[in-house]
This record gives C-alpha cells, sequence and structure tokens, in this order.
C-alpha cells in the first residue's frame, strides 16, 4: 500500500455520488464516514483472522487468552472477569473455558478468596501462542495503516474515539 492524499477518489465517493443523484432529499453524508468504517472493518477482520488461524485460534479463544495475558503475571482471572472483558453469555463463557482448558491453553484453579470460585489460569503454552499471535496481529493492523502518515493516525484515532465513547459508556447513538 502506498500513502495517499484527500485529494484521491475510493469507492465510497461513488457510493455517497450515486445516492446523491437517486436521492438527493436524503442526507447522505453519513455514509461518507460510516462505509469507509464498514470496508476497513471488513479488511481487519481477514487481517484478525488471518493472524489467529496462522496460530491456530479462532477469533473467540484469541479473545479469551489476549485478556488473561493483559492481566499479568500470574495471568488469572475470574470467570465473570473473562465475561467483561469478552462481553459473552455466562454459559458461552463456560463452554469456552472448557475447549481452552481442553486444548492446555488455560487450566482452573481453585480462588483461594473465594472457595465457591475458580481462577482461569494461562498456561505457558496459552502466553505464547497469544503472544505470537498478537505479534502477527500488529504487523498485519500495521500494513493496514500504512497509508496513513505518523501525524495521521493519532488524529484518527482521537477521532474514531470520539465516536465510540457514546456507545462504549452503554448509550446508544441509534434509534
Amino acid at each position: 500500500m502506498r500513502q495517499v492524499t484527500g485529494e484521491e477518489r475510493d469507492e465510497v465517493d461513488d457510493l455517497v455520488a450515486a445516492w446523491r443523484r437517486q436521492r438527493p432529499d436524503l442526507d447522505v453524508a453519513p455514509l461518507q464516514v460510516l462505509s469507509r468504517v464498514s470496508r476497513l472493518a471488513r479488511h481487519l477482520d481477514i487481517a484478525r483472522r488471518g493472524a489467529f488461524a496462522a496460530h491456530g485460534l479462532e477469533s473467540w479463544e484469541f479473545d479469551v487468552l489476549s485478556a488473561l495475558r493483559r492481566a499479568g503475571p500470574p495471568f488469572q482471572l475470574t470467570p465473570g472477569a473473562l465475561l467483561r472483558a469478552t462481553l459473552v453469555t455466562s454459559g458461552t463463557m463456560t463452554n469456552r473455558i472448557d475447549r481452552l482448558a481442553a486444548a492446555r491453553l488455560v487450566s482452573r484453579e481453585p480462588d483461594p478468596r473465594d472457595r465457591r470460585g475458580v481462577l482461569v489460569t494461562l498456561s505457558e503454552q496459552g502466553k505464547a501462542v497469544v503472544d505470537a499471535a498478537f505479534t502477527d496481529l500488529l504487523e498485519r493492523e500495521q500494513a493496514l495503516l500504512v497509508s496513513l502518515g505518523d501525524e495521521q493516525r493519532p488524529v484518527l484515532a482521537d477521532l474514531l474515539r470520539t465516536l465510540l465513547v457514546p456507545f462504549d459508556e452503554g448509550g446508544n447513538a441509534t434509534r
């Protein structure tokens, strides 16, 4: 990929122009941003799936393993903390932990602070796999951003943060 200027046209420009011609009564400006975000999300999804598959992981496996890795030593979290980190139901999380434990990527241990609870611990094998997959993912994500200059990346990150904060705060910006 190459660095591009703001002067060049992309497929979204053509899409927006076509809708403006066909529906001049509507404000199609959101398409200029969100159609590009949607297209970029597809490229990111392909990069993520490729990075994870190269290390024998599905996206959900990476999500759980990376939550444990980000927790820092001893790389342990409760199932409840994993639920909050991955936004899945408790039944789904139980199934995921079972599958990761069967693959020896995590283990379950009694929680010394709560005799009824367990801690999910990242195994050495799990740590090695998630570290390798994360390194690969970052390389692929860098490739997706190659058309942006160093000074453009933080500007885009700030704009995207502004767009996402209302959703992350539990709000719903849609009707």
